[in-house]
């Protein structure tokens, strides 16, 4: 054994020197700091981890069919609430008595209104008012309610005084102040917006700075603030990024909350004057009773819980593939 230990390690008769045996290899100062390891992209995984399940292709396919009609399909249509009031056999048809009168057209599957107007086009009609306040309302009280609860959350100074606020605000029922705003100032549009953004992000502001207050003790916000780094430059930069997933879900939730409550408001005659699917559930009333006319309430009714589905389900499912722990391969 230590024979063969010895022929292993003699080189001389490979009739070589030691220069020509050992050389020194070349060094690559680039290849030393590469990183082998593949190239990670977050919002590619977002989409990569959203579009591997067939349902989520499903549901957002689903909410693209929604917001065609919604936005597209009224501007095609000219939607005309008295198209044919002078008409009185064109009031209250059934989806099948419209398509009798009118011959088969998609306007008409719905039947008719209390105005002979298109149901069907009236829904999209009053979809695009809903959503577009849904959306708008949204994008302003969580621009608002992530600022304020980032700030809330990091500094104990603003923590004191937001605190103050909040038990004030959240003693008051919202619904509550946006009826009393409505009725002081003109329901339309942008009173009721601003009615549901007075004290709307208060709640989200909140729940930001409960999560933040979880992040902000980690060993690299301490390192920062070490470094001088700004309060502000921590909360956007190292803290915010890291609850993407969590206020996609927030989101994800208030969406279908905004159009629950424009519907809840008009139908207790509180709502804008325009055509909402709200007004169209309050105008819709009396037809629930009456026999044969129930389709132009449901109608509306159904539609609404449909796009709160689906945007729930969307925002939720984009909620999980937001959250970097789905991104593992």
């Amino acid at each position: 054994m230590t024979e063969t230990k010895e022929k292993l390690f003699d080189l001389a008769h490979t009739g070589l020197t030691d220069e020509q045996l050992f050389q020194r290899a070349p060094q690559d100062a680039a290849a030393v700091e590469k990183i082998v390891a593949p190239r990670y992209s977050y919002w590619r995984s977002v989409g990569r981890v959203f579009f591997s399940k067939k349902s989520n292709i499903l549901v957002i396919a689903m909410m693209v069919l929604i917001l065609v009609f919604t936005y597209i399909y009224p501007t095609f249509t000219g939607y005309d609430k008295f198209e044919n009031i002078m008409d009185p056999l064109s009031k209250h048809l059934t989806p099948a008595a419209a398509i009798e009168k009118y011959g088969f057209h998609i306007k008409w599957i719905f039947g008719t209104g209390e105005s002979g107007q298109s149901t069907f086009d009236a829904l999209w009609y009053g979809s695009r008012i809903s959503i577009s306040l849904a959306i708008l309302c949204t994008i302003i009280n969580f621009s608002i309610g992530i600022m304020i609860g980032a700030l809330w959350g990091f500094s104990k100074k603003v923590d004191i005084i937001m605190n103050e606020i909040r038990n004030v605000i959240a003693n008051v029922p919202g619904t509550l102040v946006t009826s009393v705003l409505v009725l002081v100032f003109s329901p339309n549009f942008a009173t009721l917006v601003f009615a549901m953004c007075v004290t709307g992000w208060i709640g989200i502001a909140y729940s930001i700075r409960t999560q933040v207050i979880i992040i902000r003790d980690r060993e690299y916000n301490l390192a920062s603030k070490c470094l001088g780094t700004s309060t502000l430059r921590i909360a956007t930069k190292n803290i915010l990024p890291f609850m993407i997933s969590f206020i996609v879900t927030m989101m994800a939730n208030s969406l279908p909350g905004y159009i629950g409550s424009e519907a809840f408001l008009s139908y207790i005659g509180l709502g804008i004057s325009d055509t909402t699917l709200g007004k169209l559930v309050y105008n819709a009333q009396p037809a629930m009773v009456t026999p044969g006319w129930g389709w132009e309430f449901w109608c509306p009714v159904m539609l609404s819980a449909f796009i709160s589905i689906v945007l729930f389900l969307v925002g939720q499912s984009l909620g999980d593939a937001a959250d970097p722990r789905t991104h593992m391969l």
